[in-house]
């Protein structure tokens, strides 16, 4: 087995080749216009126009129809049902108890509980915001909200 030292190191066979010189005459292959066909914008020196660019013509993307929209908070937020608050045995809910609980996600940062399902226990929620028919079933059943 040979020992590699750094100066016996060597590029991999094939990786490293010789740049094409064009435009140096008809034995070449590349003389006369040199791979760039004939006239036109792309032939000439500077002929550079912006991807997607149609020559003046509206582009693609311009005519086509825009849908939809990709929130970039989206997987920040949660929504909880009432029916999960329910099962939960804590009676003391912050955001902390939801992610240990597996309720919500771990990237989750925004939290609010909706109107889902049944409430008959006492709950009191620490920095969970509620819609406004489910923080009247909380405060029904003996819970609170403190935002």
């Amino acid at each position: 087995m040979s020992v590699t030292q750094l100066n016996t190191l060597s590029p991999a066979e094939g990786s490293k080749t010789e740049r094409r010189r064009v435009g140096r005459g008809v034995g070449s292959g590349f003389g006369k216009t040199a791979g760039r066909g004939h006239k036109g914008q792309k032939s000439r020196s500077g002929g550079f126009h912006k991807v997607g660019f149609e020559g003046g013509q509206m582009p693609l993307q311009r005519r086509l129809p825009k849908r939809g929209f990709n929130s970039m908070t989206k997987p920040f937020k949660a929504e909880v049902r009432l029916s999960e608050l329910q099962l939960m045995q804590a009676e003391d809910i912050d955001l902390a108890v939801l992610k240990q609980e597996g309720i919500i996600g771990q990237e989750a940062r925004f939290v609010k509980v909706i109107s889902s399902g049944e409430l008959s226990r006492k709950v009191n929620l620490k920095g969970i915001k509620a819609t406004a028919g489910a923080k009247a079933a909380i405060e029904a059943a003996g819970g609170s909200l403190a935002e």
